[in-house]
Formats: C-alpha cells, sequence, structure tokens
C-alpha cells in the first residue's frame, strides 16, 4: 500500500510540474547566469584541486540548484492548505509517509531534470568530466533535494505562513552556501574558515562530487560524502514523516 500511494501522490504532483513548463526552466536560471557569467572568470586559475575550473564549479552549482530549489518547496504546502487541499488530505486513508514521499520524489525528479539541463550547458562552455562522475553528482543532487524539501516540507507544517517560512528558510541557506564552499573551495579561504567549513555537512558532498567529476572515487571525499548524504537524508525524511504524522497532513 505504502508503494501504491506513493505512486499516486508522486504522479500528481509530477502533473502538476509538467503542466507548468515556465518554472521547471526557470528553476535552472540561478546557476546557469553563475555558469555563464562567472565560470569564465575562473578559466585558468589555481583553485587549489584537481581538473579544470569547470570541474571545480559545476559540481557546485549543481548542489546549489538542489540546496537553493528543495529548500523552498514547502511553499507550495502553505499554499495548499491554504487552499483546503491538506484538510482533504486528512480524511483519506493513504500513508502519511507516502503523502511525503510522494511529494520528495517528485522533486527530486523535477531537480534531476535541471541538472541535467545545467550540465548539458556545461559541456559547451568547456567542461570535461568522466560519465561515472556525471552520474554520481546526479545522485548526490537527488539525495540533497530528498533531504532538504523534507525539511522543507516539516517547517512549512510548522509555521504555516509565507512570512514566517521565507525568512527563516534564508536565514538557513545562505550560511550553507558560503561555508560549503559551493562557488570555490574553501581550501582557498583561510585555515579558521576551512575548519569552520567541516561544521557543514553539505561541505562534504561538495568535496565527493568535485572528486567524482575528476574521475576519483575511491577517496576519503567520496567516503564521507556517501554517508553525511545517506545519514542526513534518513534523518530528514524520518522528521518529515514524524511531522506530517503529528500535524495529520
Amino acid at each position: 500500500m505504502l508503494l501504491h500511494d506513493t505512486g499516486l501522490v508522486y504522479g500528481r504532483y509530477l502533473r502538476q510540474s509538467l503542466r507548468s513548463r515556465f518554472a521547471l526552466l526557470f528553476g535552472v536560471l540561478m546557476p546557469l547566469l553563475y555558469l555563464l557569467f562567472f565560470g569564465p572568470l575562473l578559466t585558468g586559475l589555481p583553485l587549489g584541486g584537481q581538473g579544470s575550473s569547470w570541474q571545480v564549479l559545476v559540481p557546485g552549482l549543481l548542489l546549489q540548484l538542489g540546496l537553493f530549489g528543495a529548500s523552498f518547496a514547502g511553499f507550495s504546502i502553505i499554499i495548499e492548505n491554504g487552499q483546503g487541499v491538506i484538510e482533504r488530505m486528512r480524511v483519506t486513508p493513504v500513508s502519511r509517509l507516502a503523502l511525503l514521499l510522494g511529494r520528495v520524489l517528485r522533486d527530486a525528479t523535477v531537480f534531476a531534470f535541471q541538472a541535467v539541463l545545467l550540465v548539458l550547458a556545461a559541456l559547451v562552455m568547456g567542461l570535461r568530466a568522466p560519465l561515472p562522475g556525471v552520474l554520481i553528482g546526479f545522485a548526490f543532487v537527488a539525495l540533497l533535494t530528498v533531504s532538504l524539501a523534507s525539511l522543507s516540507y516539516a517547517l512549512a507544517m510548522k509555521v504555516r505562513t509565507p512570512q514566517e517560512f521565507g525568512p527563516t528558510v534564508n536565514a538557513l541557506t545562505m550560511p550553507s552556501m558560503l561555508l560549503s564552499g559551493l562557488m570555490l573551495p574553501m581550501t582557498l579561504g583561510p585555515v579558521w574558515l576551512d575548519v569552520l567549513s567541516h561544521l557543514m555537512p553539505f561541505r562534504y558532498l561538495v568535496d565527493a562530487v568535485r572528486d567524482a567529476y575528476v574521475g576519483s572515487y575511491a577517496t576519503a571525499h567520496m567516503l564521507y560524502g556517501s554517508l553525511v548524504a545517506v545519514a542526513f537524508t534518513a534523518l530528514a525524511v524520518t522528521v518529515g514523516t514524524r511531522v506530517f504524522r503529528t500535524a495529520g497532513a
């Protein structure tokens, strides 16, 4: 029943996303702007890592896509709550876990599609990366999307209004972006900033994807990144499911 219910919820929200093609393309706009206008500035600069500047920048942009997109996914819950959709779902026998999984799997599908568009554009700009590394990057984006979307929906169920939700998400996502080294490796900064960045779980995901993009798969970065991604996803889905159950969504 869980798989059946998840499929129903997933299909419902995926159809909504497919009807809004403009939103699908608009979501990848910010990383594309960084790619087009910031990427060329890094060409030829010593960035303290293996590979080209594109192999440093593109993994960060992929995770930036998941970070900002999935973190704001909870806005849809606030809208549905205002329209009475959540109330109507309360009287159905659908699993509360399925209500969450269907939504986050839709989000993962949408952001994986946007990630493909971003990588294709990067290939035109000059990115060269092994296919297994690119696929690993997509997997990390999907896990990041599932985890952050789960937490975003849980937060939206608690705060209820956009005026509370938006500033809270901004206050969390901006430090995450700055301290994770999404744009440039944190090793380029002072030692204290590099040490501080290790307290941010997204740092490990960025390092892992950058290793994958240069074809280094059996590394400590890959191990730590995989462990952090899986553990963070499991924790986030657990928290999101608990909130959905207690809120009666």
